[in-house]
């Protein structure tokens, strides 16, 4: 999966490859059975996701609640809990060079990630 900008995401338990720039964990929780080694994660950015209350309300009911889900968590990242990691990742994306979010998510369109990604994109086509 990629995006219109330099942001990459693939599964954590994925080898790693030469072009994936800089490794950016996007889950709250180390992904189960794998080593920080073979995960070659750079970056570790649990501020960034959702709080463990949206996580665990969402869970209950994924298939009926992702798109409350999304907005609740478009909320939380612009919270101030979240500014600083934000931030830290826009700083990241504005250096240049690919980024790759890692996560443990099985199904990836309907997990965090993609809201982060257009949350982020939106910021850097805002500045």
């Amino acid at each position: 999966m990629s995006s219109g900008s330099n942001i990459r995401v693939r599964r954590v338990y994925d080898p790693p490859e030469e072009d994936d720039g800089t490794r950016v964990l996007v889950d709250r929780l180390w992904p189960r059975g794998i080593s920080k080694e073979h995960a070659a994660v750079d970056l570790w950015a649990k501020e960034v996701t959702p709080s463990k209350e949206l996580r665990t309300w969402y869970h209950e009911d994924p298939g009926n609640r992702y798109d409350d889900f999304v907005d609740r968590y478009r909320t939380e990242l612009g919270d101030p809990a979240h500014t600083e990691a934000v931030q830290e990742l826009l700083a990241l994306l504005r250096r240049g060079g690919a980024v790759t979010f890692v996560t443990a998510v099985k199904d990836v369109p309907t997990s965090q990630v993609p809201v982060l990604v257009e949350h982020l994109e939106h910021s850097l086509d805002h500045r």
